[in-house]
């Protein structure tokens, strides 16, 4: 009689455990699935957060690349007056300005196609980071054109302002050109070294998303 109840106690306890055990597994089981919900609604909200950014990013240069371009438009008229009507330069310099105007416009109307897609950022990212890549390069390369294109445009400047001006360079059209040329120049660079860290940013960010898929 005592060996069977000691049996039974036994087995009882025994069934006890095991339903503790078996409790505590559920429950360490549902734990686990609500800790991974919640890191994949963490990872959702920092992919979206991260595609924001890039696109901001993108819109930014986008928009600098369409002031350029407007500007480099109105500047084919612009110096006509300015040049031809006003300072009597020659026209074959006014020609090259805006032969070089119109090449700058071309140029960042192709280099903008790279980040102009409205969808650009839902597409596949390693394709999107070729572009931008792309994009960076040729905006680098642009100044081996874009920086002899400018010092002709001043060395032929100064040579017009002298010829128009009786032999001289001593008057304030040619210092007001050579200070707004400056100025041009500076701004200019700095809007280069911009964009190119923005290209770099976003290949960082889409690199770091890739890693973490």
């Amino acid at each position: 009689m005592n060996v069977s109840n000691t049996r039974e106690h036994s087995t009882g306890f025994e069934n006890e455990a095991t339903k503790m055990n078996d409790f505590e597994l559920e429950n360490m089981r549902q734990q686990l699935n609500t800790l991974k919900n919640k890191l994949n609604q963490q990872e959702i909200v920092n992919d979206r957060l991260i595609r924001r950014s890039m696109k901001n990013t993108a819109g930014n240069i986008n928009r600098k690349y369409n002031i350029a371009m407007a500007v480099g438009l109105l500047m084919i008229p612009y110096t006509y007056w300015v040049f031809i009507k006003l300072s009597g330069f020659s026209f074959a310099f006014w020609l090259y300005t805006c032969v070089f105007m119109l090449l700058c416009v071309g140029a960042t109307y192709y280099n903008r196609r790279n980040i102009s897609d409205s969808n650009l950022m839902t597409n596949n990212l390693l394709d999107v980071r070729r572009r931008m890549a792309r994009a960076k390069k040729f905006d680098a390369n642009w100044l081996f054109f874009g920086v002899p294109g400018i010092l002709l445009f001043m060395g032929w400047f100064m040579y017009d302002t002298y010829q128009t001006q009786g032999g001289t360079l001593n008057n304030p059209f040619f210092w007001g050109g050579c200070i707004g040329g400056i100025i041009g120049a500076v701004i200019g660079f700095m809007m280069h070294f911009k964009t190119q860290r923005q290209y770099q940013e976003i290949m960082d960010q889409i690199e770091d998303l890739t890693e973490e898929d």
